[in-house]
């Protein structure tokens, strides 16, 4: 893939189709949808189609500033939201909110709640994590961040340890992956770090997570990515754009109120291989987290691919 930055994505007003100069975030030149299309159009395809996922997740992350001080009654509000799949993160009190492994997944059953994934720290203690995820039965561990490189030998150390990672959840009979950010979609010493970093860790045993958010803020097209690598990304973080954001980074929104077209881009992800869809948000302007959660279920109970 060439680094082309491109700058024009389409956005559909309510009765005409016009466009927008919109830095750092591109679209496909064959015109593939990055960018949601008018919403009248979208409302009255979910109201004549079923909704398109089953299942679908949260990142608890999300609920950062909320989690920690009530686990247990936070993550029961997350199930009456309507959510059916959560993912972890690795923060102060673990994986498992200081419950321990078993007791945690004691407690999300009863709750009718599965923990398909966790990102964790891959420095540290990964064979103990990947063995406590494979024994609860956990889909997958996930390297949520590795940061920018300063060479492409430092890119090829990256690979090496997501392969070994990799190896490692194998053995326990789990899968391991890699979040993106923005990035590695930018160009370095000639190369995109993300083709990169695809063409160099093995299939078999290494998955990716696309969040979404990110690779449209790095200046790439989400579509064009599922294309090229099928079967590749088997999660993905469905993580809306601000209106309007420009060049700025921390731009996260209520699920469905931003500029990227998920239906489209969701419709082909299932058919390039994607299994689980969870939603994330990291800016809360004029809401709550958990007024965002729950916005985020209520799009996702209802989204309808285009």
């Amino acid at each position: 893939m060439k680094n082309t930055r491109r700058s024009f994505i389409r956005i559909a007003g309510a009765a005409s189709v016009g466009s927008l100069v919109l830095p750092q975030i591109a679209c496909k030149s064959d015109g593939a949808a990055v960018v949601k299309k008018g919403a009248d159009a979208a409302k009255v395809a979910m109201d004549m189609a079923k909704p398109s996922l089953d299942a679908f997740g949260i990142q608890l992350y999300t609920l950062r500033d909320v989690i920690p001080a009530d686990p247990k009654g936070t993550l029961k509000k997350v199930a009456d939201m309507g959510f059916n799949q959560i993912e972890g993160y690795d923060g102060a009190q673990g994986m498992f909110w200081d419950m321990g492994h078993k007791n945690f997944k004691t407690y999300i059953n009863d709750l009718g709640l599965d923990m398909v994934s966790s990102h964790c720290n891959i420095r540290e203690n990964f064979e103990e994590k990947a063995g406590q995820a494979a024994e609860i039965g956990m889909k997958y561990l996930i390297c949520p961040y590795i940061g920018p490189q300063k060479s492409m030998d430092d890119w090829k150390k990256v690979t090496d340890r997501f392969n070994e990672c990799g190896a490692i959840c194998k053995k326990e009979g789990i899968r391991f992956a890699y979040h993106n950010h923005a990035y590695s979609f930018e160009a370095f010493s000639g190369q995109i770090p993300h083709d990169f970093i695809m063409d160099n860790t093995d299939p078999d045993t290494v998955d990716h997570e696309m969040d979404i958010y990110w690779v449209v803020t790095g200046g790439a097209d989400p579509i064009e990515y599922l294309k090229k690598y099928p079967n590749r990304f088997r999660l993905c973080h469905v993580k809306d754009r601000m209106k309007d954001a420009g060049d700025e980074r921390a731009a996260t929104c209520t699920l469905g109120t931003g500029i990227i077209d998920f239906p489209s881009i969701l419709k082909v992800a299932q058919e390039n291989g994607m299994q689980y869809y969870i939603m994330e948000q990291e800016r809360y302007d004029n809401t709550t987290p958990m007024d965002c959660a729950q916005d985020g279920a209520n799009y996702l109970k209802n989204i309808v691919f285009a």
